[in-house]
């Protein structure tokens, strides 16, 4: 028999029992007497004597006991013999003793339990409790018809002020409309947040601009003052565009309002060669929106992508064309003066000169300044101009911080110099090995003899805790400006040629142009000087940090000592792979 259907029978003959028993449940125990009506009877005598828990139970299953004898021919002696052993479980006496000891609850206080439950007011708090968690606040509504071939028109209005709109258009060949081209972060249009590249434009302020061109809508948007609704027909769905990170150091100069190819000068963001550029968005091929780094309130505007500038420059080149390149009034392609010579450079010139790379931005990040860890300061400028008199004076000015490297030679040593001090003196064999495994910043021939400066004379000094300062030719930058060595590079520049001629004849400056140094700067040389310092800010000019200008040494000389105090305490713009090599 299943044990529900026991339960079931075993509450029914409770109750049967509670009909026979009083207010008083205490009784002794008893055993089942015996049934003359059958054999299950006696057999069920045999099984019935029950010990309760400490020898007592319970009045009531005493009294449900001595019920069996009497009930039992009304049932069928299989159901009682069950009854008899789930009577006899130590743990249903158990159970009955500590349902006798729980003390009584007053039937008044379950009753006003029962109606506090059962009240309107209470279901109808747990109803709105479960609709809160549920978060059901708003009604549900069934789908509205909708058709597909209906055009959404969405009307928006703007107050930009005096400001730009911040938004370009273009005549779109599929759509046969105007549509929104570019959204220029932190504009009007970026702001409001309901114009998205794609949107149709049908009306600017009630003014039908179908069969416009879009020259015509940016005028009439332009004159237009006060607020401007925009009548819109969404294109497809916006993708959202996260503001990036991405700082670029201009390697050249930029006037959009020359450049005919910007889609609208007035968004164009104008730089010169060497600020810093904070890129936002590079989602368009040709064109990058960026502002100037710092500025973050700043509307962004557009520069010419990388690939875009690169296309110009290669294409000048291969023209071989002098003009002016449109909207780069200086660029690594393009003299800012021709005073010396009229020609820049000639074929001859390629072995000191670079003409392949063409340089248009470099990605930079901070490098900040470390305890112990000196950059390198290389002075570049041509000669004549004063770089290896700065260099000097700056390491006899604290010879226990600043440190210049000790060249390489082949010829044989004199009487008077030292190996170590003056000149590394090593065979002509050795130091051209050295310098086929490209082991020299720089090296050259003179009377017959190789001279040189070893890259491990820069590591030495570096790695010694002093600051490197050199003065190579601007050649030696590709081996220089490495992530391992991070050098702050410096350009001495020439003054204009009226004030170079009065600050070196009024100083009684020596030519170096002549071996001896025995007499003054010519007016060739003066303009030679000129010519070569165009010429290394033409082609080297993007891998200078500073430029410095030597009309008087002394002034060259207080300036450079004062941004050499500036790299030792301020974080500098280097290139970012720099930063990620030291962390």
């Amino acid at each position: 028999m299943a044990t529900n259907e026991g339960v079931d029978k075993l509450v029914a003959t409770h109750s049967r029992a509670h009909e026979y028993s009083g207010k008083d449940g205490a009784s002794d125990i008893m055993a089942v007497g015996s049934d003359p009506h059958g054999d299950d009877a006696g057999n069920l005598r045999g099984h019935t004597s029950i010990g309760g828990i400490n020898g007592t139970v319970p009045g009531g299953m005493q009294r449900l006991l001595a019920s069996l004898e009497q009930v039992c021919h009304k049932h069928h002696g299989g159901d009682l013999a069950f009854l008899a052993t789930l009577l006899q479980d130590k743990a249903l006496q158990a159970l009955v003793h500590v349902l006798h000891a729980l003390p009584k609850c007053p039937m008044s206080e379950a009753r006003e339990l029962e109606l506090l439950l059962g009240s309107a007011h209470l279901n109808a708090l747990l109803e709105a409790h479960d609709a809160v968690a549920r978060k059901d606040f708003v009604p549900s509504l069934g789908e509205a018809p909708c058709d597909e071939d209906e055009e959404t028109v969405r009307i928006v209005q703007l107050v930009k002020g005096n400001e730009p709109l911040g938004a370009t258009v273009k005549f779109c060949e599929g759509a046969q409309a105007i549509t929104v081209a570019r959204i220029l972060h932190g504009g009007a249009a970026d702001r409001s947040g309901l114009i998205h590249v794609g949107d149709q434009v049908h009306e600017v302020n009630g003014v039908s601009v179908k069969g416009r061109a879009p020259l015509d809508v940016v005028n009439l948007l332009q004159s237009q003052e006060g607020p401007v609704t925009l009548k819109l027909v969404p294109g497809e769905e916006p993708l959202t565009c996260a503001e990036r990170r991405l700082r670029l150091r201009a390697l050249f100069d930029y006037a959009p309002e020359r450049d005919p190819l910007i889609p609208c000068p007035e968004a164009g963001l104008p730089f010169c060669r060497g600020q810093v550029l904070h890129v936002v968005s590079v989602a368009d091929a040709g064109w990058w929106q960026a502002r100037w780094d710092g500025e973050r309130s700043a509307p962004a505007r557009l520069i010419p992508a990388p690939s875009l500038q690169e296309r110009r420059f290669a294409s000048l080149r291969v023209a071989g064309d002098e003009a002016e390149l449109p909207g780069c009034y200086y660029s690594p392609l393009q003299l800012k003066a021709r005073r010396a010579k009229k020609v820049m450079y000639h074929v001859a010139d390629n072995q000191d000169f670079d003409r392949e790379l063409i340089s248009t931005y470099e990605e930079v990040a901070k490098l900040y300044p470390r305890p112990g860890l000196h950059r390198p300061i290389v002075l570049i400028g041509p000669p004549g101009v004063g770089r290896n008199e700065l260099k000097r004076r700056l390491v006899a000015s604290n010879p226990d911080k600043f440190r210049t490297t000790i060249p390489y030679t082949s010829r044989p040593a004199k009487p008077w110099e030292v190996d170590g001090r003056d000149y590394y003196f090593v065979s002509r064999a050795l130091m051209e090995q050295e310098i086929r495994q490209g082991r020299f910043v720089e090296h050259g021939k003179y009377r017959g003899n190789l001279y040189g400066t070893s890259l491990d004379t820069v590591r030495a000094v570096v790695n010694s805790g002093f600051v490197c300062v050199l003065s190579p030719h601007p050649q030696a930058l590709k081996m220089l400006r490495t992530a391992e060595l991070k050098p702050f590079v410096i350009f001495i520049k020439p003054p204009s040629l009226e004030v170079l001629k009065e600050t070196r004849n009024r100083a009684c400056a020596r030519s170096t142009f002549d071996e001896n140094c025995s007499r003054g700067f010519t007016d060739d040389e003066f303009h030679d000087i000129l010519y070569l310092g165009h010429k290394m800010d033409f082609l080297y000019g993007h891998m200078f940090d500073r430029t410095i200008v030597n009309e008087e040494l002394s002034h060259a000389f207080h300036e450079l000592m004062t941004v050499l105090k500036e790299i030792e305490a301020e974080p500098q713009w280097v290139p970012a792979s720099w930063v990620v090599a030291s962390q």
